[in-house]
């Protein structure tokens, strides 16, 4: 590929309209570059180079088929550990149950009014989504966002927004919510006050509703550092920690899977962030992954 393609054109060539003036040689280039970190192989010329030329296949189109493809799930090294665990994170929100009145502990969103749960891909539409939070002023100054957001309507429902501690549900009347959601925030407050905290989601569920929970594994994370991931949290659990926790508030754990695969690292005692990165998606093996995640039953 010539330097002009990959430079001094600016963000148009990374654009779809901009890959759309390309030659369909340099838009395979690009689009691979891009995606797979490579140029592309005699097979990939040989599959997508006709259709590019004929105009059956547009630049689009090709990132669509090299994103599904094997080598991208697989085989491309992430460096972005953050990023990597957003994507994962975004899988598992796509799997949870249908739900008409969802409580979501943390569920703010940095530079979206919707919330975590709409922005990561919750796929359901649902009558009430109230979303709880710090104060504003209480929150880590990254973290803060509008202090007069009240309700929000997105394409799924109205989120409304609530500003307290999540270890005080006592605004909430019992058995008023169908799935409560608490994506990598019962980490930040106490031991003690995790179990008030589950305690209280199991008292505002109905009967044979869920709670959907994600929070980092302490165990992969002190292969990590020494030291907690994130100052602002009061304690990362182990998978027997958190099990036990649920299981002791009153819930039926249906399944307990992990998020970014980190058995390799945790075998030879040694963290390898582009590692972790690269092993995106959800899996069995919850105590070899960097977070945990659990999707649990009120009986």
């Amino acid at each position: 590929m010539t330097p002009s393609v990959l430079g001094g054109r600016g963000p148009r060539v990374w654009s779809r309209r901009g890959l759309a003036r390309l030659s369909p040689a340099d838009a395979l280039s690009v689009v691979y570059e891009l995606l797979l970190h490579r140029q592309p192989d005699d097979a990939g010329r040989a599959s997508y180079l006709p259709p590019l030329r004929a105009g059956t296949l547009s630049p689009a189109q090709l990132t669509e088929w090299l994103v599904a493809s094997g080598e991208w799930w697989n085989g491309v090294t992430f460096t972005e550990l953050g990023a990597s665990l957003h994507f994962s994170r975004t899988i598992f929100v796509r799997s949870l149950p249908r739900a008409e009145h969802i409580l979501d502990l943390g569920g703010t969103a940095l530079g979206t009014p919707v919330g975590a749960l709409v922005l990561m891909g919750y796929p359901y539409r649902f009558e009430r989504l109230v979303v709880v939070d710090l104060p504003p002023a209480d929150r880590n100054a990254l973290y803060r966002e509008d202090p007069n957001r009240a309700v929000v309507e997105s394409a799924l429902g109205p989120v409304h927004y609530r500003y307290h501690s999540m270890t005080d549900l006592s605004a909430y009347p019992d058995a008023s919510f169908d799935l409560v959601y608490s994506g990598q925030s019962i980490e930040h407050v106490s031991v003690a006050d995790a179990d008030t905290v589950l305690c209280e989601v199991a008292r505002v569920l109905r009967p044979g509703g869920h709670l959907a929970l994600d929070t980092p594994n302490a165990t992969v994370c002190r292969l990590q550092q020494a030291e907690f991931i994130d100052p602002d949290h009061e304690h990362e659990y182990t998978h027997p920690e958190m099990t036990g926790k649920l299981v002791a508030a009153g819930f039926e754990v249906l399944e307990a899977k992990g998020l970014n695969l980190s058995r390799p690292g945790l075998e030879r005692g040694r963290f390898s962030a582009p590692e972790v990165a690269t092993a995106r998606g959800l899996f069995a093996d919850v105590e070899g992954c960097y977070l945990l995640s659990y999707l649990c039953r009120l009986p």
